[in-house]
């Protein structure tokens, strides 16, 4: 049979909207694929984001151990590369400049801070606070700060928070931090070796209850944790950055079981961690690493003592830094 001129323009247009209509399903399907690889189905972007957390065997690096594992499936495809570092001034700086989009650092050490990119930190939530910990040799004649004059000390790094509250402490107990003690810049780890090693006469330590570093001295060095409350007004008042970051707290007996004299409570200082960001860092993966912060506490907090004080009632109590974007959606989201 001959085909018309109709016949044959109907089925070459047929065959153009075939061809027309496939080609549509494989853009979309390409599409569909993107979306779907860069974490458009979890409803946040995924791959490998910078936590910056601190010296080795510090609350800071276990907090992070297990905060990267606990994501692994609670933000499937959001990989933590956990950054070690000297501390919460290191920390703010590596954030603000880029290198790291998340950390942990001290209220104090964030008011301190006015480096390049300050105006750009975001607070994600209040974590628990730190104790200033001074410890010597159970034997030591130190039974406050002011003996230390003329001693090896450990002050912790010069980008710490450990040495930024060591140098105030140390100053209001009428010491000069540079000339009156032979101050040592180590982490707790370095700090703990050497005065075991008969290298140091005392160490600083500003960190969550119990340290696993001085739970381990404790256990092989007898150690004992000298009081420092009676400098904890002092240092409220000469403390800078328009900040209350620092209360009075007491060491609770049970930290370090193994410290002297046993079972005695000490009087100290304490200052809160804020767990920070970039005001750039998308607002969609804040608000799941907010959650995920909320939801694990007990989880982290049986082996990370000091994370079971993260509280959905406190957390948002970041001064001095605002709440970022996706952190305030969240508490938004759960408000009652």
């Amino acid at each position: 049979m001959t085909s018309t001129p109709g016949a044959l323009l109907r089925a070459t247009a047929h065959s153009r909207l075939c061809r027309a209509v496939a080609a549509l399903l494989l853009v979309t399907g390409a599409i569909g694929g993107w979306w779907l690889s860069s974490g458009g189905s979890a409803g946040y972007p995924t791959g490998e984001s910078g936590f910056a957390t601190g010296v080795e065997s510090g609350v800071y690096d276990n907090y992070g151990q297990l905060l990267r594992d606990y994501l692994t499936t609670a933000m499937p495809g959001v990989r933590l590369r956990l950054d070690r570092s000297e501390g919460s001034i290191d920390n703010l700086e590596r954030v603000a400049s880029g290198r790291d989009s998340f950390a942990i650092a001290t209220a104090d050490a964030v008011a301190e801070y006015q480096g390049p990119g300050k105006p750009r930190l975001r607070a994600i939530a209040r974590l628990y606070d730190d104790y200033l910990q001074l410890v010597v040799p159970a034997d030591s004649p130190v039974r406050r700060a002011a003996d230390l004059k003329g001693l090896r000390v450990g002050v912790g790094q010069s980008l710490s928070g450990v040495n930024l509250v060591t140098r105030r402490l140390l100053a209001s107990a009428g010491l000069d931090p540079d000339r009156d003690i032979t101050p040592a810049q180590l982490g707790v780890g370095d700090a703990a070796d050497q005065l075991r090693a008969g290298k140091l006469d005392a160490f600083f330590w500003s960190g969550g209850l119990p340290t696993s570093a001085l739970t381990d001295l404790s256990n092989q060095f007898p150690i004992r944790i000298v009081p420092l409350g009676d400098l904890a007004e002092a240092v409220q008042q000469q403390e800078g950055g328009g900040t209350d970051a620092y209360r009075a707290a007491t060491i609770p007996a049970d930290a370090y079981p193994k410290a002297y004299p046993a079972q005695t409570a000490v009087a100290t200082l304490a200052v809160p961690n804020l767990l920070v960001t970039r005001d750039d860092v998308d607002p969609r993966l804040v608000e799941g690493i907010t959650r995920a912060v909320l939801d694990s506490r007990d989880l982290i907090g049986a082996r990370v003592h000091a994370a079971q004080l993260v509280d959905l009632r406190t957390a948002v109590y970041t001064d001095p830094l605002p709440l970022h974007e996706g952190a305030r959606r969240y508490y938004t989201s759960v408000k009652p």
